[in-house]
């Protein structure tokens, strides 16, 4: 996009930074303003509430992608968007160490079929990745390709089903497990929406504000993605790596704040399905790249780009499996589900970097 000059070193890490207490900062009011809206709108759980949320809480890589692939750098908009799901996988772990006051793991406390039913959502995005890796790159038209619409229709349909499962399931318990939270998934939200509304901040107030927040976090996305890039290139470090590691750790920053937040409050499930519900809608800014593009993004996908595809369905299935079995003790503070995934990611990480060029 061209918004920053060419720069010395130094000041492209100092804008890099900011950004990224920006993205942090303008998070977290992103979050808490959309489910003040979700409220006032009387969205709720509807479908046009889970795609507000999906939206708000990934502006952030929204800007990152429209930037990168409006510059060229369709590699740093692909591995910030896979190697995003790795990490924001990975902070789960962070609530599990660190969130959790409990004396059970996270998934002992947020197990539900509801849960399981989204980590599976995130599996079938992955997979449709994957095949539209193998197609050819002369299947545009309209400037879409049939895999990133594939992407977003499974993304939908997996919104539907998961909305549908929230109101009931033909299970015991409607599907929630025995012992998990005493209050119900997104009493959290409810709290906050209650105390804005006696707070007496407005709808106008809380439409404004979450505008502002919405203007900043996109703004600082899209510088974060051209200094960070510029910064990397300047030591030597690969777009791919970039955009997998330091990038996608930058735009995680609101995910873990908001996270930590919903965990302390009890609300375990709410935070486990923001994390699920952002990893699958992901790969749908596939669809952004290639509209601002113009060509065939996965195609073009790198060994490493399907290496982190993989990655993240592999973390995500760890954490599928944990909600199913429930592991009830706690290791270093942490259940053995999220010990796996941490050695996963750092060993991921590692073969990431040997991957050949």
């Amino acid at each position: 996009m061209g918004l920053l000059p060419k720069l010395p070193l130094t000041i492209e890490l100092l804008i890099f930074v900011a950004c990224a207490v920006t993205i942090w900062v303008a998070g977290i009011s992103l979050s808490n303003y959309t489910d003040i809206l979700s409220d006032r709108l009387h969205l709720g759980e509807a479908l046009g509430g889970l795609i507000l949320l999906a939206v708000a809480t990934n502006l952030p890589e929204i800007a990152i992608t429209y930037s990168a692939a409006a510059s060229g750098q369709l590699d740093v908009a692909v591995s910030n968007i896979l190697g995003g799901i790795a990490l924001q996988t990975v902070v789960l772990v962070a609530l599990d160490a660190f969130g959790v006051t409990e004396r059970r793991p996270l998934t002992y406390q947020a197990a539900s079929l509801i849960l399981v039913i989204e980590g599976a959502v995130v599996l079938a995005v992955l997979a449709v990745v994957v095949m539209g890796t193998q197609l050819p790159t002369t299947l545009v038209y309209a400037r879409l390709t049939p895999q990133v619409v594939l992407i977003a229709a499974v993304w939908v349909v997996g919104l539907v089903l998961t909305q549908r499962a929230g109101k009931s399931l033909p299970w015991a318990r409607h599907g929630e497990a025995p012992d998990s939270q005493a209050k119900p998934r997104g009493h959290s939200q409810k709290a906050r929406a209650a105390k804005a509304n006696k707070s007496g901040v407005s709808t106008t107030k809380a439409a404004l504000v979450f505008g502002a927040a919405a203007v900043a976090t996109l703004l600082a996305g899209a510088l974060a993605e051209e200094s960070g890039t510029a910064a990397a290139s300047d030591v030597g470090l690969s777009g791919v790596l970039f955009g997998a590691t330091v990038l996608a750790a930058a735009t995680s920053l609101p995910e873990l704040s908001t996270g930590l937040t919903s965990v302390k409050q009890g609300d375990y499930k709410l935070a486990f399905g923001d994390i699920f519900g952002g990893n699958a809608f992901l790969p749908v800014l596939f669809l952004l790249a290639v509209l601002v593009s113009g060509k065939a993004v996965l195609p073009n996908a790198h060994t490493s780009d399907i290496y982190l595809t993989g990655l993240g369905a592999l973390l995500t299935l760890v954490y599928v499996v944990g909600l199913i079995f429930r592991p009830s003790r706690n290791h270093y503070r942490m259940g053995v589900d999220s010990i796996v995934v941490l050695v996963l990611y750092v060993i991921g990480v590692v073969g990431l970097i040997a991957l050949p060029t």
